[in-house]
């Protein structure tokens, strides 16, 4: 089981937010279980922000990736990878009023949201933008046991490259686009993609 907690220091009251990861030989849903502490870390947000991403929570996702791979969790740091793919592509579309639920009010399937999302906002980087899904299912195919721990951590470095590739593509294109209206430039044509980048 994987707990996060704030602490506070009872002396000089210094915070610091803790991540444990709290194992169990029997079942941890008994009724007295007995547990032991598998790893234990503190934040480091202080390199966190190093990256430029926008949103405090997607920097907080990313370092808990980080940390994860760190101590040699290769599952849990897919895990939180993907979120942050999920994540960004529900935020995109959100911004461009791309609605994330179907008429009957379930939620679309990642791939078509995804595929929703890029036509309209080309959220993929062109160097792979006919893979983003296969990138959701290299992380989706380690989270459902596909893969063993010492495969996802080969896959989570360039994984982790190429999720952080869209958030900053996403961040890029609202920057460009904040750039532009201050400009008054709205009445322009809108940027459109090419083979060489952006025209």
């Amino acid at each position: 089981m994987s707990v996060d907690a704030a602490l506070r220091c009872s002396a000089c009251g210094a915070a610091t937010e803790t991540w444990f990861l709290v194992g169990c030989d029997d079942d941890l849903f008994s009724q007295a279980p007995v547990v032991y502490l598998e790893r234990y870390t503190e934040n480091r947000r202080d390199t966190a922000g190093s990256n430029g991403l926008g949103t405090e929570q997607i920097d907080d996702l990313l370092e808990r990736a980080q940390i994860a791979f760190d101590d040699n969790l290769g599952a849990g740091a897919m895990i939180y990878l993907r979120k942050i793919f999920e994540m960004t592509t529900s935020q995109a579309a959100e911004a461009v009023g791309i609605a994330t639920v179907r008429s009957n009010g379930r939620r679309k399937s990642f791939r078509s949201l995804l595929e929703e999302v890029d036509a309209d906002s080309h959220i993929i980087p062109s160097e792979f933008s006919s893979n983003g899904y296969k990138l959701f299912s290299e992380l989706s195919e380690v989270i459902h046991g596909d893969s063993n721990e010492a495969e996802a951590l080969n896959k989570y470095p360039p994984c982790r490259k190429l999720v952080l590739g869209i958030v900053n593509n996403i961040r890029n294109n609202q920057e460009m686009a904040q750039a532009i209206a201050s400009l008054g430039w709205n009445g322009t044509a809108p940027l459109i993609r090419t083979e060489g980048g952006v025209s």
